[in-house]
């Protein structure tokens, strides 16, 4: 779960280390390998702060380079990792999802929103599960928020002042045949997302990938992660998904409210 901080104070604010972060982030699945000018372009500095920026990042282990690229080294995994072991929210999920999915031999993962995307903090993936798996769905992946039933969930949960922001003059790639990229259509989704209290995502992010969400709440009502399962297309028939898949989501969710 996170919290809204308060303003920082200009005085407070390290330009520096925001610039290098900044570089950090532009390698992404679509580009894993950047020089100094594409990096500069993504990351929104001079091409001479880039670079500055890349070899500092490499000469500290974070980068790999062999010359003129860069690339991600496995040092940047301490993150991911001290936040995975030591974060509240995906040790009181992991246990649900190992039940899910040993129940139903599917796929489950639970996600946070984090801008225009979505990130994967905990998942689960049964045996038989595996092959239905979309691409790149692993810890820390991050998913496109308008075309996943994660992120649709975690946008209904937003205010409504809040979600209008968050559209306003944002881009809707589209991903698949199927993505829905006009905004009047987008925000009618939202809102029946927000009637139904569920999202259903089909083949909108990664074809032939179905996934249902519904939202984990805490107590107060806030929807703090999304709960999905990825299964086969005939799991996703209105009477199988609403007797078989649903039941499980809302029960999970039920049971971690008093816990988030």
């Amino acid at each position: 779960m996170t919290h809204a901080l308060p303003p920082i104070a200009k005085a407070d604010f390290i330009e520096g280390m925001a610039k290098g972060l900044a570089v950090l982030e532009s390698f992404d699945t679509e580009r894993q390998r950047l020089n100094a000018t594409q990096a500069a372009e993504r990351a929104g500095l001079t091409r001479a702060a880039a670079r500055r920026h890349l070899l500092t990042l490499a000469h500290l282990g974070y980068l790999e380079s062999d010359g003129s690229h860069y690339w991600l080294a496995p040092k940047v995994l301490r993150f991911s990792g001290s936040y995975l072991a030591s974060a509240r929210l995906p040790r009181l999920l992991q246990p649900s999802l190992n039940r899910l999915a040993a129940q139903t031999r599917e796929s489950f993962s639970a996600a946070v929103l984090d801008g225009d995307q979505v990130v994967i903090v905990a998942r689960n993936v049964s045996l038989g599960g595996q092959r239905l798996m979309a691409h790149g769905l692993h810890l820390g992946a991050r998913l496109p928020a308008h075309a996943t039933s994660t992120g649709r969930v975690l946008l209904a949960g937003l205010p409504r002042g809040e979600f209008s922001t968050w559209l306003k003059g944002r881009e809707l790639p589209r991903l698949t045949p199927h993505t829905t990229v006009e905004h009047k259509a987008f925000r009618a989704l939202i809102a029946q997302v927000r009637s139904d209290d569920l999202s259903i995502a089909r083949e909108e992010h990664e074809l032939g990938v179905f996934a249902l969400a519904v939202p984990l709440r805490n107590m107060q009502g806030r929807t703090v992660a999304a709960l999905n399962v990825v299964a086969s297309p005939e799991r996703f028939e209105p009477a199988v998904f609403r007797q078989d898949l649903l039941p499980l989501l809302l029960e999970a969710a039920r049971e971690l409210r008093p816990l988030l």
